[in-house]
């Protein structure tokens, strides 16, 4: 994976012991662990945080492309509920919450490309018959979804998977050439294998309530705060990550990067063995990746293991970003909003998507020249083959710049060339979108419900997108919370 320049703040790569003693450990330096480092030290404790890469931020850190400082990861966050906007004020950061352009944004089908309904959730329009779902579903697939609005109750009412519901609802068409392609972007999964209430916990409510999902979706974005149904920070969001470190710091906590947790023993302090060598004996421990979840085992019963199917997860997609920036003053223009998403059924382009991060984000294009735009394309999904990492594999840099360009050529409608290609950057994340299907949600419960039987006297919780739920709206209160039931 590319990753920026190592985290040179103070407190970041203090010189381990043999043996130390902490308030409390997080095992995992992305958002979550963060944040709910933050708590702790807040609190008093005296918290260090292990991370294995060579900063923190997961998959919200930044990166430097062509000079430019961009998001690695997440550029933006769901306003559903307020609660991210207010945890960046609490952050103060309130003044660089700004929202995306008003543009619009445009889905990829074999066909041709069409714009993405504006008042809709997770592709489900939330007026089918509106102008620009009519344009991408046509007259007969906008006839079709207008049915929701009539047909009765118990229609869908058992369905077992997004895709189920949508289908029963809406039909074939409004599954295929608008969530598909949406949930493909944001969940990199498909809407037949995310549980309803994983993915969306406030839908079946709002159906059982309203009768019909379009009215069901109209109720949820009307109770979403006004304006855009996501926000971003001018700079990009990794500016939140540099905000939590830097308060964990200042409360006493510390940052150390380039170092695993790989063993966990119980006892009246929980003793977590480092990859360094160092020891670390603390009262409280916090889980925040996936990838550390084994360290859970030793700690959730008396027997001295927790049963297989607490730790059952969904490994998520293998996902890769592909930053481009371009001298293009074709794209002044904005040809397809601020970016298109891509149905599956696409055959010449292998991205899932797009987006025109100069034409987004107002603060992105006055920070570059007149005539250069910043593309950021997502390729993978959950059920595709991992990708070969070694230099000549399908992987490799140069192929998948190359292939990044001739999709933007195809999803932005511009004939773009190799020398326009100004720089380049490949992120490689794992482990960071859980696919929230039923199995996943059914090893999260089961994993909470093992935390919270833990042995009296034991200290641990765990907090991340991989038990929350995808999304800043998930991760922050869950973390929040995860680092309170410790303080206890």
């Amino acid at each position: 994976m590319s990753t920026p320049a190592p985290d040179d703040r103070p407190g970041t790569a203090a010189k381990p012991a043999a043996d130390e003693r902490w308030g409390a450990v997080v095992v995992g330096g992305g958002v979550a662990g963060l944040v709910a480092a933050r708590e702790l030290a807040r609190a008093g404790v005296r918290t260090l945080v292990v991370e294995g890469r060579d900063a923190v931020g997961g998959a919200v850190r930044g990166h430097v492309v062509g000079g430019l400082r961009l998001d690695a990861g997440a550029e933006s966050y769901a306003t559903r509920g307020g609660t991210v906007a207010a945890y960046l004020e609490d952050l103060g950061l309130a003044d660089a919450i700004v929202a995306p352009g008003p543009l619009g944004s445009w889905v990829q089908l074999p066909g041709g490309a069409g714009p993405l309904p504006r008042t809709g959730l997770l592709g489900i329009p939330s007026s089918p018959w509106s102008a620009d779902t009519r344009r991408t579903l046509g007259w007969t697939g906008a006839a079709r979804a207008c049915l929701d609005l009539v047909l009765p109750r118990r229609v869908g009412a058992r369905a077992g998977s997004l895709g189920a519901l949508v289908r029963a609802r809406m039909g074939e068409r409004v599954l295929a050439r608008l969530v598909r392609p949406v949930v493909g972007g944001v969940h990199a999964a498909d809407p037949d294998d995310l549980a309803v209430d994983a993915v969306s916990p406030g839908l079946p409510a709002a159906l059982r309530e309203h009768r019909s999902l379009a009215r069901a979706v109209r109720q949820l974005r009307a109770a979403a705060p006004a304006g855009a149904a996501v926000q971003g920070l001018a700079g990009g969001m990794h500016v939140m990550v540099d905000a939590l470190a830097d308060d964990v710091l200042a409360h006493g906590g510390a940052l150390r990067v380039r170092t695993r947790a790989v063993a966990t023993r119980p006892g009246r302090l929980v003793a977590v063995e480092l990859s360094d060598g160092t020891v670390v004996h603390a009262e409280r421990l916090v889980v925040a990746a996936p990838a550390s979840a084994e360290l859970l085992r030793p700690l959730l019963s008396a027997d001295g293991g927790a049963q297989d199917e607490v730790l059952g997860f969904d490994d998520g997609a293998d996902v890769r970003l592909v930053t481009l920036v371009l001298d293009a003053p074709e794209l002044d223009a904005a040809p397809r909003g601020t970016g298109v998403l891509v149905a599956r059924e696409v055959e010449q382009v292998a991205a899932k998507a797009l987006t025109h991060g100069t034409a987004k984000w107002p603060w992105l294009a006055a920070a570059t020249p007149p005539g250069t735009h910043v593309v950021r394309l997502s390729y993978g999904r959950s059920d595709d083959e991992p990708a070969d990492d070694s230099p000549a594999g399908p992987d490799a840099r140069p192929e998948l710049v190359a292939r990044a360009l001739a999709d933007a050529r195809v999803l932005l409608g511009v004939p773009l060339r190799d020398e326009q290609v100004l720089a380049s950057a490949v992120v490689r994340w794992t482990q960071s979108l859980p696919r929230p299907s039923a199995r996943h949600r059914d090893a999260t419960a089961a994993l909470r419900a093992a935390v919270a039987a833990r042995p009296a006297g034991t200290r641990v919780a765990v907090c991340g997108a991989w038990v929350a739920g995808n999304g800043l709206a998930s991760v922050i209160p869950d973390a929040v919370a995860a680092a309170r039931s410790v303080l206890d």
